[in-house]
């Protein structure tokens, strides 16, 4: 599908203006909503091309500066060694709170948009995946795809590092995918498999995947990129897209079979 990928709207929240990047398809309709994180690095080209990819297959995608109680509008951090530093120092500067409310405030967005069926998506990217894991616990969210989402094992997000993203998982009613690198130094063995078996303890709808790849494989710059491993990853975020907020895979008796199941 053909999309438009130049709007933006500087959404209310709690701790001021959001600049939030719009991208959708041109033809005219309503489509399901995706709430797609970005990196430590905010809207760089790869995240920019991930959400034109997305809206061209038939969502409304809109991607938020994560740190805008930190950074100017329309902020970009570089990927050099300066720009993660100063990304990471973001990460863990910003409280806990504000990326809570900053998510809610975004899918509020969303559900009200003209040309949005009101089923809502999300993922993210890297600390995108953590706070994609978080907006997650509300519960209009019907799926979620995390990309080898980081310091959930380690309780590091926002200001004091120590998030209770792992204690709330519980309350994720939507069906989750995850996707992680073998490789990935950030998120090692020990901590992916906290991670699953908390999602096992707390009954979560769930799909898990592990590939042959380094921290950022999906990232369509640098040296870690892998096409045909990002090709793949893609695909299967599609699919879910596709079956939970478009063509539906559980009718609703089968959605509260589901939920009852958990208790």
């Amino acid at each position: 599908m053909i999309i438009k990928d130049d709007e933006f709207v500087d959404l209310p929240t709690p701790t001021g203006p959001m600049r939030t990047h719009i991208f959708r398809p041109v033809a005219p309709g309503k489509y399901p909503g995706i709430l797609l994180y970005s990196e430590i690095f905010q809207k760089t080209g790869p995240i920019h091309r991930t959400a034109a990819m997305l809206a061209g297959h038939g969502f409304l995608v809109i991607v938020p500066e994560i740190y805008h109680e930190l950074e100017p509008a329309g902020m970009v951090i570089s990927y050099a060694e300066d720009g993660a530093a100063r990304g990471n120092a973001n990460k863990i500067a910003k409280e806990l709170s504000a990326y809570d409310s900053d998510a809610r405030a975004a899918l509020d967005y969303l559900k009200s948009h003209e040309l949005c069926t009101g089923r809502l998506g999300v993922a993210g990217i890297c600390v995108g995946g953590h706070l994609a894991f978080r907006a997650a616990m509300n519960p209009d969210v019907l799926a979620t795809v995390c990309w080898y989402a980081t310091d959930i094992h380690k309780k590091a997000l926002g200001k004091g590092q120590n998030d209770n993203t792992l204690e709330r998982a519980g309350e994720i009613k939507g069906e989750l995918l995850h996707i992680w690198g073998r490789q990935d130094v950030h998120i090692p063995l020990e901590g992916r498999n906290l991670i699953k078996a908390r999602l096992e303890e707390v009954g979560a709808r769930y799909t898990w995947h592990e590939v042959n790849g380094a921290h950022a494989f999906m990232r369509d710059e640098g040296p870690r990129y892998d096409p045909a491993l990002a090709y793949k990853c893609y695909g299967l975020a599609l699919e879910l897209f596709n079956r939970r907020l478009g063509w539906g895979d559980l009718n609703a008796e089968e959605d509260k079979s589901f939920q009852e199941s958990r208790h």
